[in-house]
């Protein structure tokens, strides 16, 4: 807890005069030190991108960033501001504020977080964004700017990665600034996220903020699209974001159609991204092929899809069945899964049902822009991948959306201090969630409260690896585990070995570093056989 303590001392002030800064030269996207904060965060991580095309974000880059931003949080005397409202605000904000930190000291138990965004911030750090990556490990090819921002505070500030903790408190500051208690209901859901660089968190939290702007007639609309294309960058499943704030502009503020073009530009930068690290415009869909030779393998490709199908039956049926299934098949057995997901997408169906119903009892515009948002959002997950992680953000905008006028501080106190005991409880005795949900594979990942956590956050150390050489590439695999998550780089985990050799291809260096990027190319028969060793290797119980 002292470490992240450490942290949110130090990065406050940076991204709020990196805020200032924006503020002075762009505008302001809403008053208050959490606006201030929201702004730092958007250009960092936006310059944090830029600059990973051309160097590595390295404690170099970092101590940079803090300078500029600790020298603008002075100049324009921000330390004023920031004085002001921590000397005014009440116990209770200082008290969420250890509550806060407290959550974000456990250990990581999102799968995501050893299999994706430790390797991924990993990559940037020491190498940035390498043209490519996809053929060594294609889930490195989607990274999240969410990561970019972590990554150039990964060396020194925040090596622990829980920047997600900085975000919660931004969210904190927002309801104190704007006295909108309901916020607080979201808090220990959101805490869940808290352990992890998740993109989760800061799309869902950011998305409500927004909401609340929106609902309250924000007239800047070239902002608020623009952040709202910010956060689809976070997570393209926030699709709705940009949609419902394109909608918004349009048609509540009457906004003529220049507001669109900062967004627009963040499009385009999202799209060269993933261009550069994937081979096609969307991660992880071969549409619109460009035929750039460092795009992945079909095969690979194919694989994907089809795992992708499975885990959106939660891996209990093959992709053959899958495959095979009528529309009625696919519809109900994926309402009918057995365990907790067949339930979230019953209650998702649902849901949007019921936000149907009460945009037609609200008889409101914005309403119906909103619901006509989640509706195409829903469409498209389900069309692609309907995985119930994918939707999450849905549950959150109906019910602000439904209760956000109704409830009052006091009992959103009350029912954020009910919460926050039972996710405590939950997070503390792992066992217990095991016994009672057993189709809540996650359960099997945590880990109980530990005194050191009071030091410094739970993590996980592994260091157990072998090397090999294919062709021009010498990599690292992990042993007896399935993420490489600290093995040195290039890492390439257990299961893509497995893809790559089922489709007969290896990845291959596209220069003479790490840097320059990765091809694929086919395997001898002679590679073949070594890398057939290196899978029995690994296979071995």
């Amino acid at each position: 807890m002292v470490y992240i303590f450490f942290m949110l001392v130090l990065l406050l002030p940076v991204l709020a005069g990196f805020g200032k800064i924006f503020q002075h030269f762009i505008g302001e996207i809403f008053s208050g030190i959490s606006g201030l904060l929201l702004s730092g965060i958007f250009s960092v991580a936006l310059g944090f991108t830029l600059i990973a095309f051309f160097l590595p974000l390295n404690i170099y880059i970092e101590v940079i960033a803090l300078l500029v931003g600790l020298a603008a949080f002075f100049y324009f005397k921000v330390d004023i501001e920031f004085w002001k409202f921590f000397s005014e605000n009440s116990l209770l904000f200082f008290l969420l504020t250890i509550i806060t930190v407290f959550f974000g000291s456990y250990s990581p138990f999102i799968l995501d977080h050893f299999g994706y965004y430790l390797p991924t911030i990993k990559w940037l750090s020491e190498f940035g964004l390498a043209k490519g990556i996809s053929n060594l490990d294609l889930l490195l090819g989607q990274i999240s700017v969410w990561h970019l921002f972590q990554a150039g505070f990964s060396n020194f500030t925040d090596p622990f990665l829980r920047i997600n903790v900085l975000v919660l408190l931004v969210y904190v500051i927002y309801i104190f600034e704007k006295k909108s208690w309901i916020h607080l209901i979201f808090l220990p859901f959101l805490f869940l996220f808290s352990q992890s660089p998740s993109p989760d968190l800061p799309v869902i939290a950011i998305s409500l903020l927004f909401l609340t702007e929106f609902l309250n007639r924000n007239k800047n609309a070239t902002l608020l699209f623009a952040f709202s294309v910010f956060v689809f960058l976070l997570k393209p499943t926030m699709i709705w974001l940009p949609l419902f704030s394109l909608l918004y502009g349009l048609m509540i503020l009457r906004s003529p159609l220049k507001f669109l073009l900062p967004g627009s530009f963040l499009l385009l930068l999202f799209i060269f991204k993933n261009l550069w690290t994937f081979g096609y415009p969307v991660f992880p869909v071969a549409v619109f092929d460009l035929g750039l030779s460092w795009a992945p393998n079909p095969e690979i490709l194919k694989t994907s899809a089809q795992v992708a199908a499975q885990k959106t039956f939660d891996m209990q049926f093959t992709a053959a069945e899958i495959e095979n299934f009528t529309i009625a098949e696919h519809i109900r057995n994926w309402l009918l899964l057995s365990g907790i997901k067949g339930f979230i997408h019953v209650s998702f169906i649902l849901s949007l049902l019921a936000f149907f119903f009460l945009a037609l009892k609200k008889k409101s515009t914005i309403t119906w822009l909103l619901f006509i948002s989640i509706l195409c959002k829903s469409i498209l997950v389900l069309y692609f991948s309907a995985q119930y992680r994918f939707f999450l953000d849905v549950f959150f905008v109906i019910f602000f959306v439904s209760v956000y006028q109704v409830i009052s501080r006091k009992y959103a106190i009350g029912i954020f201090a009910g919460l926050s005991v039972f996710c405590a409880v939950f997070l503390s005795f792992p066992n217990v969630v095991k016994n009672y949900i057993p189709s809540f594979k996650l359960g099997n990942f945590m880990s109980s409260f530990k005194k050191e956590q009071f030091l410094k956050p739970s993590h996980f150390e592994l260091k157990n690896y072998t090397t090999h050489q294919i062709g021009n590439l010498k990599f690292h695999v992990v042993e007896n585990y399935p993420f490489s998550f600290d093995t040195p780089l290039p890492a390439i985990s257990p299961a893509y070995i497995q893809e790559d050799l089922n489709a007969g291809i290896f990845p291959q260096l596209k220069g003479e570093t790490l840097k320059n990027g990765f091809l694929w190319r086919k395997l001898s028969a002679k590679e073949k056989e070594k890398l057939k060793i290196v899978v029995q290797g690994f296979q071995q119980p």
